[in-house]
């Protein structure tokens, strides 16, 4: 297996950050692979933070271990992620979340609802939300939620501490909560930020954690536009791309809604064709956890070590 051109980090809370800290070491150890020397990494949410960390020269193997101990706010579960995606599918949550997951039934109960319109597919809404009326339909969602008072300083301190400039390598995606648009910061044209900023926004979900200010505007969690954004990487003909998608599988003892998988699917599915189209050779990489009590981490380092070896 040689190293990617492109290397997609994407949303999935805590747990998926484990799982694909895993998953980086196993390919790390098998393959001595040194993925912060991808020309590009693209990160959403908890991809953004694993980028960052990365970046700044933390082994996958001690990436895999980081956290609150370290110092860093602990993000939301896999759950509370997966509820982003489905405000990018046009489900709007207003409520704030409660101890009982009501807020979770009621978006899985709505966007299943969606799917079950679109002819049990989410992909035609995907497919619209990826032009300006989905912005439209992301900002009428995030309006109606009010504002938490809950923030993610601690992580945005801790990647501070990582005294990272943008080079051209990094990319880290993120929302504009006004306008629903899609900000990729390090782009070309991207807004001034600095590297903790965005990944601080990247990881803001919107019921969960306050809105980051940057400059004259708010930033949200990157996966309210998709939970990979693998569209949105700078990658032409030939590129070979990695992707891992801890949204695309099951991980953790929950079961995750029949709405939420509908959607991760078509939205990778979609950014997969369109690349393949443009020439990238793209790979995606989604958890495969067989035992509900096995750990993300080990999961994901198990499966690292398995996929290098099928691509020898």
């Amino acid at each position: 297996m040689h190293r990617p051109d492109v290397l997609v980090l994407g949303a999935g809370g805590t747990i998926g950050a484990a799982w694909m800290g895993g998953v980086l070491a196993g390919i790390a150890e098998r393959t001595g692979i040194d993925f912060a020397a991808c020309e590009r990494i693209v990160g959403t949410s908890a991809g953004a933070m694993l980028a960052a960390d990365l970046l700044a020269g933390i082994e996958p193997r001690a990436v895999q271990q980081a956290g609150p101990a370290n110092g860093a706010a602990p993000l939301p579960g896999e759950d509370e992620a997966a509820s982003a995606l489905l405000v990018a599918a046009g489900v709007s949550a207003a409520a704030e979340p409660d101890g009982n997951g009501r807020l979770r039934e009621r978006a899985a109960r709505v966007g299943a609802g969606v799917a079950s319109a679109a002819g049990g597919s989410l992909a035609p809404i995907a497919l619209s939300l990826g032009r300006a009326p989905g912005a439209l339909v992301r900002a009428a969602a995030l309006a109606r939620i009010e504002q938490p008072t809950r923030a993610l300083d601690d992580l945005g301190a801790r990647i501070a501490r990582h005294d990272l400039r943008w080079d051209g390598r990094l990319r880290v995606v993120c929302v504009e909560r006004a306008r629903g648009r899609r900000v990729v910061f390090g782009a070309p044209g991207a807004p001034s930020a600095t590297i903790a900023e965005a990944v601080q926004a990247s990881c803001s979900i919107p019921w969960i954690y306050r809105a980051v200010r940057i400059g004259a505007n708010e930033y949200v969690d990157g996966a309210v536009w998709s939970p990979t954004n693998m569209d949105a990487t700078p990658a032409g003909r030939e590129t070979h791309l990695l992707c891992l998608a801890p949204m695309g599988g099951q991980l953790g003892t929950r079961e995750r809604s029949s709405a939420v998988r509908t959607a991760t699917t078509a939205a990778i599915r979609l950014e997969t064709l369109a690349l393949r189209r443009h020439g990238v050779h793209v790979t995606v990489v989604v958890p495969q956890l067989v035992d509900p009590a096995e750990h993300a981490r080990v999961a994901g380092l198990r499966q690292g070590r398995v996929l290098s070896a099928a691509r020898a």
